[in-house]
């Protein structure tokens, strides 16, 4: 039972996890675009891909510095409708079941002990995403600038999804 909770856990964290990087890809909105090479002759003041590269990780880790802060104090989740993690499909059948014959406060709080592991767990998860930062490619930034609204969330999943499924 409790390694199942676990499997379940980890993957509600991952799903959750990926749900707050949206917020990440807000800040990259204002960045602009990385150019493919320095045009001859340019001005002063323009930067170069490494320049570009690290200011982007840099918005990255304040974002997810910002993001694990908000996510691993108490209501982080239980407190945000926007990533609250709430009983599981699979598991809703058996939860109205267990609310009709009065369980409701045993549902209530298997669905807060939910909310507050992933809140326990927000601060190791941050590790990971900082490993995915500092092992950012010039690619892998220009793909988060030209990539669209979900290029942050989409490079955070790609990096990140098997470790954190791993360790929770």
């Amino acid at each position: 039972m409790k390694r199942g909770l676990a499997l379940v856990l980890g993957a509600l964290i991952s799903c959750v996890a990926s749900a707050q990087m949206p917020k990440l890809d807000d800040i990259m909105k204002g960045v602009g675009g990385l150019p493919k090479a320095p045009a001859v002759g340019s001005s002063v003041g323009t930067g170069d891909a490494k320049t570009d590269t690290a200011g982007i990780k840099e918005a990255l880790a304040v974002g997810t510095e910002r993001a694990v802060n908000s996510l691993s104090r108490v209501d982080g989740y239980f407190g945000n409708a926007a990533v609250k993690i709430l009983m599981p499909s699979s598991l809703q059948n058996v939860a109205e079941m267990a609310r009709m014959v009065g369980y409701q406060k045993q549902v209530d709080e298997f669905i807060l002990s939910m909310n507050r592991a992933a809140e326990a767990a927000a601060p190791l998860a941050a590790r990971y995403f900082g490993d995915a930062i500092r092992d950012m490619t010039l690619e892998d930034a220009r793909g988060i600038v030209t990539g669209g609204d979900t290029a942050a969330t989409d490079f955070f999943s790609r990096k990140t999804s098997d470790k954190l499924y791993a360790a929770f």
